[in-house]
């Protein structure tokens, strides 16, 4: 008999206490690699629960403010800004993406002054902002890139003018990186950098962040821009070229039903690779421990650490405050 084979090697002795399977843990999260979205609202005094996912809230300025400060009191580094534009300030222009008083300008002044130690990332697309709610301007029921691409470029430099840290670009048009890049070293803001949604997915999981920012689409679908769920070739050379266009940080979106992408971008790319815990499934765990099949911080710390796992540097999630209280 091998030494190798039963009874020699028994797993469970590495099993067998928690101080014993924290010390031989492969794999470890930390607070400092969460990403905190926070969504902002237009008025005062407003703290709004979105229906579709329980616990989670669009705030006014002045209640966003309150809410970063706990953030950064349980020592998460950074959020991730997204704004709820009203209807009567969309258009196909992306007019009001590029208002320096805009609500995601505002927001962004507000918490670097604030709170300066913040990394403030800030969503850039123009579906919040949109009358069709694409990702891009559209001509004749199509979506443009380029014209899309350079309004891209132009929306960035407003906020690196707010003084967000980084620009994370959500849209998945051709070339965008290249052109905020060049945009921004054109400006001046050499030290912005940028998280590019490299790998960003066409996917039934964003149902009720679209219902957080009411930008689903208005027509049609965003399958000519956001990619196949059946690729992972695809998404390794957009985050490589992405990487080549001056990215500083890549994403995969979404998460869990990704974690072979994440892992396969990990393995391509030089920069740090992020991923976004997106909506649908903070509510697929929020609603099963309503209805009390799973226990809730047990499914949220499984997927959290599957994510590191796969070789995640940076997890934007839903769950980050309610996971460093826990770490």
């Amino acid at each position: 008999m091998s030494i190798s084979e039963y009874p020699y090697f028994r797993g469970r002795r590495l099993r067998a206490t928690e101080n014993t399977r924290r010390m031989v843990a492969e794999n470890h999260l930390s607070v400092s690699d969460f990403i905190a979205p926070l969504f902002v609202m237009e008025g005062k005094n407003g703290k709004v629960e979105i229906p579709s996912m329980p616990d989670y809230f669009r705030f006014t300025l002045d209640l966003l403010l309150k809410e970063t400060e706990e953030i950064r009191e349980l020592g998460i580094p950074s959020v991730l800004l997204f704004a709820k534009v009203p209807e009567e300030k969309k258009d196909n222009k992306g007019t009001e993406a590029l208002n320096p008083a805009g609500l995601m300008q505002q927001a962004v002044r507000a918490i670097k002054k604030e709170f300066p130690e913040l990394v403030v990332m800030t969503d850039v697309a123009l579906d919040p902002y949109s009358s069709y709610g694409h990702d891009g301007i559209v001509k004749e029921g199509q979506i443009i890139n380029d014209e899309s691409a350079e309004l891209l470029a132009k929306m960035s430099v407003s906020h690196a003018e707010a003084g967000a840290d980084f620009i994370a670009p959500s849209d998945m048009m051709d070339g965008r990186i290249l052109m905020i890049r060049e945009a921004l070293e054109d400006e001046g803001f050499h030290n912005t950098g940028i998280m590019s949604y490299s790998a960003k997915y066409a996917s039934g999981y964003y149902g009720p962040f679209r219902d957080a920012l009411d930008s689903a689409p208005g027509f049609g679908d965003k399958k000519t821009y956001q990619m196949d769920p059946s690729n992972v070739k695809e998404a390794i050379k957009e985050a490589v070229t992405d990487e080549q266009e001056g990215a500083d940080i890549v994403m995969v979106k979404p998460g869990l039903p990704y974690l072979d992408v994440v892992r396969a971008v990990k393995e391509a790319v030089s920069v740090p690779v992020s991923v976004y815990n997106v909506s649908g499934e903070y509510a697929m765990i929020k609603a099963a421990s309503a209805n009390g099949w799973l226990d809730e911080e047990q499914a949220m710390m499984e997927a959290l650490i599957a994510f590191k796992r796969a070789g995640a540097d940076l997890i934007a999630t839903y769950f980050a405050k309610n996971a460093a209280r826990l770490l």
